[in-house]
C-alpha cells in the first residue's frame, strides 16, 4: 500500500515537471492568433488570467514552416552551435581523459595541490573568471572567433573531476596483473582504463554537451559578431509577436539535447553504479 502511494506521488510530481515542457510543445503548434488570445492578459496588460489549452484548438505547422523556411539566421546559428560543441567534446576526450587517468592512477609531487586547484576552478562561476578569460583570449587574438568558445571549454576541469572517480574505482590488482603480463602504461590505459571507465567518459560527454549546447554567457562575452553566435542566443532575439516561432525554435533546439540525454542515460546510471566497484 505504501509503495503504491509513493508511486502515485512520484507520478504526480513527474506530471507537474512535464507541464512546462508540454506547454512549449503544444504552443509550437498554435497559430499566432490563438496564442495572442490565450496570452492577451499577459502580453497586453489586460485584466484577467492567461489561458493555455492542453491541446491546441486549431493546430498548425505554420510556426515551424516560418522558422525553417523564412529564418536563415536559425540555420546559421544551428551550424555555429555544431561547430563549437563538437570540437569541444572531441577536445575534452583528448585532454580530460588522460588527465583524469593520471590523477586517478599515478602518484606525483603536488598531486593533491593540483587537484585542489582543479576543484577550485570547477566551482568558480563564469562571472569570476570572465575578465581574466577575456584578457587571455584578447592577448591570443582569439576574441570573436569560434576558438574563443572552444579552447576554454576543452580545458574545463569538470570532465576531469567526473572521470577521476570512475578511473579510481578500477581495481589496482587488475592493473598490476596486466603489468605482470607485460602490458605497458599505454596498453593499460587503452585496454583497461578506457573500456572500464567508459561510463564515466560518456557521463562527462553527455553533461558537457548539455552544458555547452545551452551556453549563453560565454558567447555573449567573447563573440561580438552575431554571425558567430550559437543557437542558444537565437531565442532572446525573437520579438513577442513571434511567440509561436519562438516555441518552435525551442522545440528544435531542445531535441538534440533530449536525444543525447536519452542516449546517455544508461551511461549515467552505469557511472553511478561504477563507484561501487571494489577489489
Amino acid at each position: 500500500m505504501k509503495r503504491n502511494l509513493a508511486r502515485i506521488i512520484l507520478i504526480l510530481f513527474s506530471l507537474l515537471i512535464l507541464i512546462p515542457l508540454w506547454m512549449v510543445v503544444s504552443g509550437s503548434f498554435m497559430g499566432s492568433n490563438e496564442i495572442s488570445d490565450n496570452l492577451a492578459p499577459v502580453l497586453s496588460d489586460n485584466k484577467g488570467s492567461a489561458f493555455w489549452p492542453v491541446i491546441p484548438l486549431y493546430p498548425t505547422f505554420r510556426p515551424y514552416l516560418e522558422l525553417l523556411l523564412d529564418s536563415p539566421a536559425f540555420f546559421a546559428m544551428f551550424w555555429n552551435s555544431c561547430k563549437q560543441v563538437i570540437p569541444i567534446l572531441l577536445g575534452q576526450l583528448l585532454v580530460a581523459v588522460p588527465a583524469a587517468w593520471a590523477f586517478a592512477k599515478f602518484e606525483f609531487r603536488f598531486k593533491r595541490i593540483l587537484f585542489t586547484i582543479y576543484i577550485t576552478l570547477m566551482i568558480m562561476p563564469f562571472q569570476v573568471t570572465m575578465v581574466s578569460g577575456y584578457l587571455v583570449l584578447d592577448q591570443l587574438k582569439l576574441l570573436n572567433t569560434h576558438l574563443a568558445i572552444i579552447l576554454p571549454a576543452v580545458f574545463a576541469t569538470f570532465p576531469v573531476f567526473i572521470m577521476v572517480k570512475f578511473f579510481s574505482a578500477i581495481p589496482q590488482s587488475l592493473i598490476e596483473a596486466a603489468e605482470i603480463d607485460g602490458a605497458n602504461e599505454w596498453q593499460v590505459f587503452t585496454k583497461i582504463g578506457i573500456p572500464l571507465g567508459i561510463s564515466g567518459i560518456m557521463s562527462a560527454l553527455v553533461l558537457g554537451f548539455l552544458e555547452n549546447w545551452n551556453a549563453i554567457e560565454p558567447p555573449l562575452t567573447f563573440l561580438s559578431d552575431k554571425s558567430l553566435w550559437p543557437l542558444s542566443l537565437y531565442l532572446p532575439n525573437i520579438s513577442t509577436d513571434k511567440v509561436g516561432v519562438s516555441l518552435a525554435a525551442s522545440v528544435i533546439m531542445m531535441a538534440p539535447a533530449l536525444l543525447i540525454f536519452l542516449f546517455g542515460q544508461s551511461y549515467l546510471e552505469q557511472g553511478i553504479r561504477a563507484s561501487g566497484l571494489k577489489e
